[in-house]
């Protein structure tokens, strides 16, 4: 049986960024994943990253390996109502609000900063199960090998675990159409998040053209992905509106959007990050932001510790650590979307006049803008 310090479930952005924060703490530490080594190179999502995250992608060593579209400001509207509030970068003398990547770009880079570490990854290694013991971990394989390691972090969501009884979900009736949009014009580094009866529709830039995130109810979503793309590209313009114009649409993906969270994020000598803990919703892009801040808080813990990286008392300190940010972020998110995706009209005029005041009053756009910059703990 091979032994390990630490095994890492999911060889994706989450668990490799995980083991590169943990590269100096010599610990054997052993990645596997369920597909072939490198394929999330390949991964056509693309991903809004905040300023928070590009510096620890920084400290990874990793940042300047990325083609990073910078969002200087943030457009937020409601459709069918007043309001509307810009955030903007300048007024915190940051360089960006965040950041537009390519989910595959990303991964690259980790994957070349994991082989010139020499972080072994094991491909094509699916995992059946866990068993914790009194000292270790043993992680199944459905090849029918197993692994022993002290502490088995799971960074992919089809992990199950023993406290899966106590998992939160949520299931937001709607859909998101992925595509990516060419523009007539420039789009500026503005990014829109436009909320609407059907679920928000987000508009993010993304080198030249435009990465779109259309929610829908899942019907909708059914007839959407039937339109051909000029009839698609007619219909997402009149539910954008004016601001932008749209000359050409690429093919388009779906897939379901659910509330999906563990309360506590470590068991005996396992803890959960990435989608294996939480699965958001993706308004305000929320997701990888929130599971990388996760990865360099558990690396730091672990780090700080050292000895025995699955002892309770270390994950007790991380879960600690975590809670304010992880379910601060989860009621941002999980909020906007009740709240925005509904048709009422007296939350339809308390939304924009929400809008108008986040607009006319510094602290609370502030407050909004560091949220989404740096998480529930403005940090660093």
């Amino acid at each position: 049986m091979d032994r390990h310090d630490l095994v890492i479930v999911g060889a994706g952005p989450v668990g490799m960024a995980l083991a590169l924060a943990l590269k100096d703490a010599g610990l054997d530490i052993l990645l596997v994943d369920a597909r072939a080594r490198g394929a999330a190179r390949h991964d056509p999502r693309v991903l809004a990253l905040a300023h928070g995250t590009r510096l620890t992608l920084e400290r990874l060593g990793v940042w300047t390996q990325l083609r990073a579209t910078p969002i200087e400001t943030i457009h937020v509207s409601q459709q069918g109502g007043f309001g509307r509030s810009l955030l903007r970068a300048t007024d915190y003398e940051q360089p960006a609000l965040g950041y537009v990547v390519a989910a595959g770009d990303l991964a690259a880079a980790l994957d070349d900063a994991l082989l010139a570490a020499r972080i072994p990854v094991r491909g094509d290694a699916s995992v059946s199960g866990l068993a914790a013991g009194a000292d270790d971990v043993l992680v199944s394989l459905a090849d029918g090998h197993t692994l022993s390691a002290r502490l088995a972090a799971c960074a992919e969501g089809a992990i199950q675990g023993d406290e899966d009884d106590t998992l939160v979900e949520r299931d937001y009736g709607q859909h998101a159409v992925i595509s990516v949009a060419t523009p007539a014009g420039s789009h500026g580094h503005r990014a829109w998040e436009r909320f609407t009866p059907q679920g928000p529709l987000a508009v993010l830039p993304c080198g030249h053209d435009c990465a779109i995130v259309h929610t829908a109810a899942p019907d909708a979503a059914d007839a959407l992905m039937t339109l051909d793309d000029a009839a698609y590209l007619a219909h997402l313009q009149a539910h954008f509106g004016q601001r932008l114009r749209f000359a050409a649409v690429g093919p388009r993906a779906r897939y379901p959007l659910r509330l999906r969270y563990r309360p506590n994020p470590v068991g005996h000598r396992t803890v959960w990050l990435g989608n294996a803990a939480q699965t958001l919703h993706p308004v305000a892009g929320q997701g990888y932001n929130l599971a990388l801040r996760d990865v360099w808080a558990c690396a730091q813990v672990l780090l700080r510790s050292g000895g025995d990286p699955g002892a309770p008392e270390t994950l007790a300190t991380y879960a600690r650590e975590r809670r304010l940010d992880r379910a601060g972020t989860i009621r941002f998110t999980d909020t906007l979307v009740r709240l925005f995706s509904t048709d009422l009209a007296p939350l339809r005029h308390a939304r924009g006049a929400g809008l108008f005041a986040l607009d006319l009053l510094p602290p609370a756009r502030h407050f909004v803008a560091k949220r989404m910059m740096f998480g529930a703990r403005a940090w660093p």
